[in-house]
């Protein structure tokens, strides 16, 4: 059986090593400032990933969903907050990004049954 976190995860690594291969500085500042972004400020990090899902799932970017449900998960964030967040990124976002909610649903599932 496949495990879709695992298999994200993997993708995710071997194309962003390959991307940073070629050293390219705009692309370089934008993962850093992207890393730097979610770091502890005035919000915090569980605030900021829950930022960050809404503002994913509204853009309807379902890799941009996943990294941060997993982000969100490694910081404590419950399903109950998770389906408040998503909840919003629907009102926002309007029926067109439903098809996100049921993967980022699916998604959130999956981490959770990883451990």
């Amino acid at each position: 059986m496949s495990d879709p976190v695992k298999e994200f995860n993997e993708y995710r690594t071997k194309m962003n090593d390959k991307i940073l291969a070629d050293n390219n500085k705009i692309v370089k500042r934008i993962f850093n400032l992207d890393t730097n972004a979610f770091a502890e400020g005035a919000l915090d990090k569980k605030t900021k990933e829950l930022l960050g899902l809404v503002a994913s799932t509204v853009l309807r970017c379902d890799d941009c969903v996943k990294y941060h449900l997993e982000s969100s998960h490694k910081e404590g964030v419950t399903k109950a907050e998770v389906s408040e967040a998503l909840g919003i990124a629907t009102l926002i976002g309007g029926t067109i990004v439903i098809p996100h909610l049921r993967r980022a649903h699916e998604y959130w599932e999956a981490i959770e049954n990883q451990g």
